[in-house]
């Protein structure tokens, strides 16, 4: 940790600047007096912290660290039309694409908690990715109970003639009244398959919001946001009442 440390301090105050090669494992245990194995924990601990990357054949070099971006939040946003990037991005300004796709499943036991039903009940689970000027950006899935849309003009998200306006204006046409929403936000390591999407590197932070639309104290939807930690900040835009 020491040595590790060190280097990383090199690496913020700029003596080790982006795509500069990390001092090779013998050059370590020299400079540090420490074992081979000791020089090589210290540039995995680096690793895992995505400030350094291997490349195949040539050694391991310092990241250029990306300048973060904001995600401007504002919880509930009862305007109509609402699209789902919309949904999860409240800055008027930005402009985003999302890919998604619909499946009926099984609400495992804590979907099932968050949305106050059954588990094994049906549930319509929507994945969405979503970009900003072509970059991947943020994660999202989605639960809805189908006791609730089943069978409406609602079921699927992104299809039939509300598709794609989001939670507030979808669950208005079946006559549910959404009227509040929490957030938590929370951080952990990225799973494998979120950073393939995302572009991260193995051992990324990344930030979960977890979600809930309630209409009268009912959950209609909940939903998990993911989020690159070193790339965006979740920026909120709280109303003083």
């Amino acid at each position: 940790m020491r040595v590790a440390g060190d280097l990383r301090k090199k690496i913020v105050d700029g003596r080790l600047p982006p795509h500069t090669r990390l001092p090779s494992q013998a050059r370590i245990r020299e400079e540090y007096g420490v074992s081979d194995t000791v020089a090589l924990e210290a540039r995995k601990v680096l690793m895992a912290e995505g400030l350094v990357e291997g490349r195949s054949g040539s050694g391991t070099y310092v990241r250029e660290q990306p300048v973060p971006r904001r995600i401007a939040r504002s919880g509930f946003r009862p305007e109509r039309g609402a699209t789902p990037f919309r949904q999860e991005q409240a800055d008027a300004g930005v402009r985003g694409t999302w890919e998604s796709s619909s499946e009926q499943t099984e609400a495992c036991g804590a979907v099932a908690e968050r949305l106050g039903i059954e588990p094994g009940d049906r549930v319509m689970r929507t994945r969405y990715l979503f970009r900003e000027a072509g970059e991947p950006m943020m994660l999202s899935t989605s639960w809805e109970p189908l006791a609730l849309t089943g069978r409406t003009p609602v079921m699927l998200p992104e299809e039939g003639p509300l598709g794609g306006m989001g939670v507030v204006e979808r669950m208005r046409a079946i006559d549910v009244i959404v009227d509040n929403v929490t957030e938590e936000v929370g951080a952990r390591p990225g799973l494998a398959e979120e950073l393939v999407l995302l572009g991260g590197v193995p051992g990324h932070v990344v930030l979960v919001i977890r979600r809930t639309y309630f209409a009268s104290g009912r959950p209609v939807e909940t939903a998990d946001v993911v989020i690159p930690a070193d790339r965006y900040r979740a920026a909120y835009h709280l109303p003083v009442k």
